[in-house]
């Protein structure tokens, strides 16, 4: 498939006539070619870091009004459903967001709960950490807010 466009050169900082040839669901190339199509192909964003769940949305309704945006990825903490649900509530998230195209990538929540003054639904320690970065949708451990905890050598904290 090939898509012509005017293309933004974001590292280059231009904007040309070219043509976008995606294979097998990737970009094999990108060339300068004339033509008259006006819209504009670009990069899309990613959000570094976010709480989908502070959207109040399931990741599926999330992407619908995420793209509209212009993000195309998430680097996902699922912390907050993790404390009301535990592991449950984090495998539900990569479950839902399976549903659209968006790419979520989801890491294992470390502070669940966020500190020991919390009375959360659900405690994720070592282990269950253990368990989630051993699925293949976990790509990494998430923002560690206990951070008295690492400065402080607490043996739980260490060990995710």
């Amino acid at each position: 498939m090939q898509i012509q466009g005017q293309i933004v050169d974001i590292v280059n900082r231009s904007i040309y006539s070219g043509e976008v040839t995606i294979e097998n669901g990737k970009i094999t190339s990108i060339i300068e070619k004339e033509h008259q199509v006006k819209n504009y192909i670009l990069p899309g964003f990613i959000d570094a870091h976010i709480h989908i769940e502070s959207s109040m949305l399931v990741p599926s309704e999330f992407a619908k009004l995420a793209v509209l945006h212009g993000t195309v990825a998430t680097i996902s903490d699922p912390h907050e459903i993790a404390n009301v649900l535990g592991k449950d509530g984090v495998y539900y998230m990569i479950e839902n967001s399976k549903k659209v195209p968006l790419k979520f990538h989801f890491g294992a929540p470390s502070c669940v709960p966020a500190t020991s003054f919390e009375t959360a639904g659900a405690i994720i320690d070592s282990e269950g950490i253990k368990e989630l970065m051993a699925s293949p949708d976990i790509y990494y451990l998430a923002e560690m807010m206990n951070y008295p905890g690492v400065l402080f050598d607490d043996e739980e904290v260490l060990k995710k």
